[in-house]
């Protein structure tokens, strides 16, 4: 049954007697229902026969009843294979395809005993993520008898039915007993879980991690657990969970200051959304979810963070006072690290094909597309910029701009020209289209109107940043003509104790110089809290 891992095997009468005595101490007897068929799987059913008769023989808590899976029972219940466990049918919605073998023989003997004792011992986060889903949820977990880690998940997925039957069920499907199951969902790897038709996680998880991927219906790799408390007093509050801030939240903790990381929106900003990240040091390539999970499982170990919750107000003063959505803190330093977001084309295609051909970034994703074509849509400084790096790297590129000129510096369209790189004035790209990726792109010439499709592998758009200034706004931070946050050469803006850092500032906007600046930033917020210039009548950004 597969019920240890020494090398020396525990003998079986000593098995027998550690059972029986767990068995003995239940309060609750436990209801079985197994279905079976002469004609499917005949060997796992006698597997799972024997395993019941030996529990059988070992305690009376067990009480078993054995029927064709063309009884009614099995209609009732919709039972779909054979064999087949049904548990506490009366009660839950539990159920187990295959036979407990293997390393599932651990799984088996843990659900009768959490059936018969009665209690789930889920811990506190997780019992309130479980206890927030207000939805129905049926759970599918794909095991093997062969897969050690298949029984932590198959029970994280037992508990979550036990403490909320009212909303889930759940099969067990043994993946080779029931291969035809398995092909239908591709569960080739195990564990493998799917809720209410969608492939939620793959690998084991924690039981934090299982039941936030449960509640959003997708694979979550980092838990943070929520805090309740209304009113939180801190050190550094950075506003902003993109690389700045979470690279700001690890420094200003290892500097001493209780430091806490506010974001409303993804964590990670744009590089969440990245899906390949091939220019961050010592990561050759990395899909941009997974440097961002690192990113934030690095940031927890030292500062706590409030996803999903947006700062509504900041009020000036020592301390300052920073309102969000749900609660309110007091700072004495507040790092304003909110990003700044590429402006949109706002045509069809755009937002479809986004991370398949479509990119805001030529740096990030230029190299993906050498010696492919495509179109680079923009003309001030930065798309001749990105244009020129992406001809240097191999990609067929050609410019696409509305104006009748470009907008960018001089010196860059002497050197653009003189690569030679073609380019379309007074043309408006109006769609981008394809299947599974770009394909083409229509474009409008102006004056006229008239239209030409393009066929392109990409279509790279750097029409500008929208940096995200409304919070420093409100507190009146003084921006830049740009529209960019003002700030000294220690990331000081004209507020005292309010700092920034990241794609807000202006600048390169890449994942290392926003991290460079975030750990900058936090370093000089600790010097400034130890010795404030503000209690000397300075000033940050402007200097008077």
């Amino acid at each position: 049954m597969g019920m240890q891992h020494d090398d020396a095997a525990i003998p079986v009468a000593e098995v027998q007697h550690q059972l029986e005595d767990l068995f003995r101490k239940l309060p609750s007897d436990i209801d079985l229902l197994f279905f079976t068929s002469p004609a499917r799987n005949p060997q796992f059913t006698e597997l799972t026969r024997a395993v019941l008769r030996m529990l059988r023989e070992i305690t009376s808590r067990i009480r078993l009843r054995e029927f064709d899976i063309d009884h009614d029972l099995a209609r009732k219940h919709g039972v779909i294979a054979a064999p087949a466990l049904l548990f506490n049918p009366e009660s839950c919605s539990l159920r187990w395809y295959g036979a407990p073998a293997g390393e599932e023989g651990r799984t088996f003997i843990e659900i009768l005993l959490l059936l018969g004792r009665g209690a789930v011992d889920l811990s506190l986060p997780a019992r309130k993520v479980l206890d927030a889903i207000d939805t129905r949820r049926d759970i599918k977990v794909f095991v093997s008898p062969t897969c050690p880690y298949c029984p932590q998940q198959a029970i994280n997925a037992v508990k979550a039915v036990l403490a909320r039957p009212d909303i889930c069920s759940l099969e067990i499907i043994d993946i080779q007993c029931n291969p035809d199951l398995a092909d239908r969902y591709d569960a080739h790897s195990v564990p493998q879980v799917w809720a209410n038709g969608r492939l939620i996680a793959l690998g084991a998880q924690s039981e934090e991690l299982f039941l936030s991927s449960l509640a959003k219906l997708e694979q979550q790799t980092v838990f943070i657990p929520d805090e309740t408390a209304e009113e939180i007093d801190v050190d550094l509050l950075i506003v902003g969970g993109g690389p700045a801030g979470l690279t700001a939240g690890i420094y200003g903790a290892r500097a001493g200051l209780r430091s806490v990381i506010v974001e409303r929106d993804l964590l990670g900003g744009q590089v969440a959304t990245t899906p390949v990240v091939e220019n961050y040091p010592g990561l050759t390539q990395v899909a941009g979810k997974t440097l961002v999970d690192i990113m934030v499982t690095h940031a927890l170990e030292y500062a706590k963070i409030f996803p999903g919750e947006a700062v509504v107000e900041i009020r000036p003063g020592q301390p300052l006072v920073v309102l969000t959505s749900r609660r309110k803190f007091t700072a004495k330093a507040v790092l304003l690290a909110t990003g700044a977001l590429p402006r949109k084309l706002g045509v069809p295609g755009e937002a479809r094909f986004f991370g398949r051909g479509v990119s805001y970034c030529a740096t990030c994703d230029g190299p993906l597309f050498k010696g492919k074509k495509v179109v680079m849509v923009g003309g001030g400084s930065s798309a001749l910029t990105e244009a020129m790096h992406l001809a240097n790297i191999g990609v067929a590129v050609t410019v696409i701009h509305r104006r009748d000129r470009f907008r960018a510096q001089d010196h860059l369209v002497r050197n653009f020209e003189a690569m030679g790189i073609p380019a379309l004035f007074n043309s408006q790209v109006v769609e981008i289209s394809g299947r599974e990726k770009v394909a083409a792109v229509r474009i409008r010439k102006d004056p006229g109107g008239e239209e030409s499709t393009m066929t392109v592998d990409g279509v790279f758009i750097a029409i500008g940043y929208e940096p995200t200034v409304d919070v420093a706004r409100k507190i009146g931070v003084k921006l830049t003509a740009e529209g960019y946050i003002g700030k000294d050469g220690r990331h000081r803006t004209n507020v005292p104790g309010i700092y920034c850092a990241g794609d807000v500032e202006g600048g390169y906007k890449q994942i290392v110089t926003a991290a460079g600046q975030g750990a900058e930033a936090a370093l000089a917020i600790f010097e400034d809290l130890v010795n404030p210039y503000w209690v000397k009548g300075k000033t940050g950004a402007d200097g008077s």
